[in-house]
């Protein structure tokens, strides 16, 4: 359980780094390629467990699956929010939240 709490914490924090909605400090090219990279280094890893039957580092992956995923979720309700900013601006409607309260 703690290699999976460890690893949602680094690709969380990875992503966080890099910019889970828009790129800190690189341009969308060299984000998108970071991006690209934190996904060919877990499919790589993902092998390499499952070859190897390492017990931690599966566990590990879980965690880092469970980091990408969240940060995926926030990725997408950023773009919702957008979107429906966008939509809510064309009819002069209310700016709403993240829950949409």
């Amino acid at each position: 359980m703690i290699y999976a709490l460890i690893g949602f914490l680094v690709m969380f924090g990875a992503l966080a780094g890099i910019g889970i909605t828009q790129p800190r400090g690189t341009s969308i090219k060299t984000w998108c390629y970071g991006y690209l990279a934190i996904a060919i280094i877990f499919d790589v890893l993902v092998i390499v467990a499952l070859l190897n039957k390492y017990d931690w580092l599966i566990e590990t992956l879980l965690g880092l699956a469970a980091g990408a995923a969240t940060g995926l979720g926030i990725h997408v309700a950023h773009h919702i929010l957008e979107e429906d900013g966008d939509e809510q601006q064309e009819h002069g409607g209310k700016e709403r939240t993240i829950f949409g309260f």
